[in-house]
């Protein structure tokens, strides 16, 4: 680090100190001219390590830009990195083994992470735009219920207020013709500041499929066998980009304004094989299934916001507009082959077009004062979430096309969504802070089908309290409390009542009547310094009540429903700790596991009701070694335990990444890695009730490998993590408001919430 620039930090940091004491923004602006203006001091040459986030009172903060591969990454990789969260290569993703999960961006929702398009989504966004993500078990009162009322995972993208220009530039070769590049930069002079980037991707994972099935056939009390064995193969094109500008009106008052967009083709082709056996296993129907679908996702986003500071310590007013949209058109054709025809079968020939859209209005606003020896904050919230769905499937025979209106839908869910909500937060003494809310949210929604006629409708008002505390034992130890009370409203695929035909032997439709599950959560943790290694350690239960479950029951002979249905309660509770530091001076470990306890309570297709139980070990270990200041090795192993779903349960199964890194210049690196190593990775889901047994078994090309470059201009030197320096572990550094600390915020990081949600 040259003596220049330290004296730049230094002095701005002495300009921003001020500017904070006097509560006043627009720092960028003085400490820029104010330096200039200044001699050249001469100091000793020294090594600053980047600071990383710190745990706030209602989340985790982990820094996932110490991850190796963050630079040939996508969204999915980076989360993939975060404790207890798991990312299947189809996008779903899970929290401590549920996938009732919320991903917000810089706490808003995005229609490009909701609903089906979420797997796209996280794919298309590279890793290297994301500053850290941001864990919130509990949510509190500011956040709140799309896409699900459960936990939130927070993806905070990177922001640079310095003086001047810098950027980064990505570019990576992966295995069968796979690529990606990114390029963003940033630039900040006087009022102004520009931020934006573009990244392209060509990649894809294709997958295998094997599928066993016994149906009880009701007339002879026999179990009927039949299999699917599926082949999908297809990589895809992606390109991003995004753009947002500042301007300081004043010395209290900015305005910014953002954009992005979003493109992905939806090409693919597959091959199924579909055999149904009748009595002493000889085969009534054997056919293969060739499909090739072409289409396109588009995804594109705007906003504005204005920010003003009042006049009292720590007055803020904030006014956000988001709006996102989705879109996504597919046309497939389908060609059916026999080898051993069924009764009334023969040769066929279909093609499908799908038409699927969604549109995100959010206008948020926030009011924060000192009140009563605290903090309160108020807040509102307006939102529209339009989601539209058109299919229209054609048979085919002798050439001539019909529509078939059993697998033929249209509809269309309003949603509308108000909302108030405050909180109080409050340093109660040198150990004790605490922050309480409360959020009433009303709902409205109706879904329309072609016809015009509305099949579903619904509106409700929920209040929803939380509550949160921390406690400083020691110098080095918090031990943090929280509760909350939650809302999960079905989303447009959970009510849908018109069928959807995933294959020829699944279907899938939504459930009109299905009420919102009511969720109570609880948590307890602690989080220390142990022989120099930051942990944490945390217990949770959480309690649902008409939780919504998966329902399956058959139509036909052997095609497959499944629906959403209200199960009479569910409850989950566990361990989760997770351990991070230097084991040597080259050594560095990140570690975290979940034993959890899963129970649900469901109903099959016989009406019985059963319970069912997992327990399960969870995981994910990274080691970094430093082997010299320009060689960085990292292994990642990622082990996901037992998980229900419904009338069954997701196996175990678990993936071994390698990442290497090379330091050829200050500002250029080399980025080597290899993910699921020894490709094991696969999804098993399996299905034991009285009327169907079901294995299901999917497997991706999971291992691949990917080898780039990264180089970065302008600014200040890397990070002495981007050089290969040592990292410490994600969200676990003592700065202002960290476990123990007494920053700005109060006790055990008590900083300010983020815009409500």
């Amino acid at each position: 680090m040259s003596n220049s620039f330290l004296t730049l930090c230094l002095s701005g940091a002495a300009l921003l100190h001020a500017d904070a004491f006097a509560q006043t923004t627009g720092a960028a602006t003085p400490a820029t001219s104010a330096t200039a203006a200044r001699p050249a001091t001469v100091l000793p040459s020294v090594t600053v390590a980047g600071e990383r986030p710190t745990n706030r009172i209602d989340r985790q903060v982990y820094d996932v830009r110490s991850d190796v591969s963050s630079s040939n990454g996508s969204a999915a990789d980076a989360l993939n990195n975060v404790p207890s969260v798991a990312v299947d290569p189809d996008g779903t993703v899970t929290l401590r083994g549920s996938s009732n999960v919320q991903i917000l961006v810089d706490g808003k929702p995005s229609a490009m992470l909701q609903g089906d398009n979420r797997g796209a989504g996280l794919q298309a966004m590279a890793a290297d735009d994301i500053e850290s993500v941001e864990v919130i078990n509990n949510p509190g009162a500011q956040f709140g219920n799309e896409a699900g009322g459960g936990p939130i995972l927070n993806l905070v993208m990177r922001r640079n207020r310095r003086p001047g220009g810098a950027g980064v530039a990505n570019a990576n070769l992966g295995s069968a013709g796979r690529y990606n590049s990114a390029v963003s930069g940033t630039y900040n002079e006087g009022a102004w500041g520009y931020q934006g980037g573009i990244n392209v991707r060509h990649d894809g994972r294709n997958s295998t499929a094997d599928v066993s099935r016994d149906r009880l056939d009701p007339p002879t009390g026999a179990m009927l066998h039949s299999s699917q064995h599926s082949h999908g193969a297809g990589l895809n094109d992606m390109v991003g980009v995004n753009g947002t500008v500042n301007y300081n009106l004043g010395a209290n008052d900015t305005v910014s304004a953002s954009a992005s967009f979003n493109g992905r083709s939806n090409d693919q082709q597959g091959r199924d094989r579909y055999i149904t056996d009748g009595a002493g296993g000889v085969p009534l129907s054997d056919y293969q299934r060739v499909t090739a679908r072409e289409g396109d996702s588009r995804n594109a986003g705007w906003g504005a916001r204005y920010d003003h500071k009042g006049s009292l310590p720590g007055e803020t007013v904030k006014i956000d507009l988001r709006v996102s949209t989705s879109h996504n058109v597919a046309d497939s054709a389908y060609a059916n082959t026999y080898a051993v025809f069924g009764p009334g079968t023969v040769d066929s020939q279909a093609r499908q077009h799908s038409d699927m859209g969604n549109r995100i209005v959010d206008f948020t606003g926030d009011y924060e004062r000192p009140l009563g020896g605290g903090s309160a904050k108020l807040g509102y919230k307006l939102a529209s979430n339009r989601s539209n769905s058109d299919t229209v499937y054609t048979d085919i025979f002798a050439g001539v096309g019909r529509i078939n209106g059993r697998r033929s839908s249209a509809y269309e869910l309003v949603e509308n969504t108000a909302v108030l909500y405050g909180s109080w937060q409050t340093r109660i003494n040198e150990r004790w802070g605490a922050l309480a809310g409360l959020r009433a949210e009303y709902t409205d929604l109706d879904i329309t089908e072609r016809a015009g006629a509305a099949t579903a409708s619904n509106s409700y008002l929920n209040l929803m309290p939380s509550f949160f505390a921390t406690y400083k034992v020691s110098d080095i130890t918090n031990v943090r409390l929280s509760y909350a009370h939650r809302l999960r409203r079905p989303n447009a695929m959970d009510l849908n009542p018109a069928l959807i035909y995933r294959d020829e032997f699944n279907v899938f439709s939504g459930n009109p009547n299905l009420k919102p599950t009511q969720t109570d959560s609880v948590e307890l943790g602690v989080e220390s310094r142990l022989a120099g290694l930051e942990t944490n350690l945390r217990g949770y239960f959480r309690r649902d009540s008409d939780a919504i479950v998966d329902y399956r029951r058959f139509l036909d002979d052997n095609v497959l429903l499944t629906t959403r249905a209200n199960g009479n309660g569910s409850h989950a509770g566990g361990m989760e700790f997770t351990v991070s530091g230097k084991l040597t001076p080259a050594l560095t470990i990140n570690a975290n596991g979940n034993l959890a306890r899963n129970q649900q309570t469901v109903q099959d297709s016989t009406g019985l009701y059963s319970t069912r139980t997992a327990n399960s070990l969870s995981g994910r270990a990274r080691l970094n070694y430093q082997y010299d200041a320009a060689n960085q090795l990292q292994l990642a192993l990622q082990m996901q335990g037992k998980m229900l779903s419904g009338q069954g349960y997701r196996s175990p199964n678990a993936t071994l990444n390698l990442s290497v890194r090379h330091v050829l210049t200050p500002q250029l690196t080399l980025v080597a890695n290899v993910t699921d190593l020894f490709n094991t990775n696969k999804m098993e889901t399996v299905i034991d009730s009285s009327t169907l047994r079901e294995t299901s078994t999917r497997r991706f090309d999971g291992r691949l490998l990917y080898v780039g470059l990264s180089y970065r201009f302008g600014g200040p030197a890397p990070r002495s993590s981007e050089q290969g320096g040592h990292e410490r572990g994600p969200g676990m550094g003592r700065g202002p408001g960290g476990p123990g600390g007494m920053g700005p915020g109060g006790a055990g990081g008590m900083g300010p919430a983020p815009d409500g949600a």
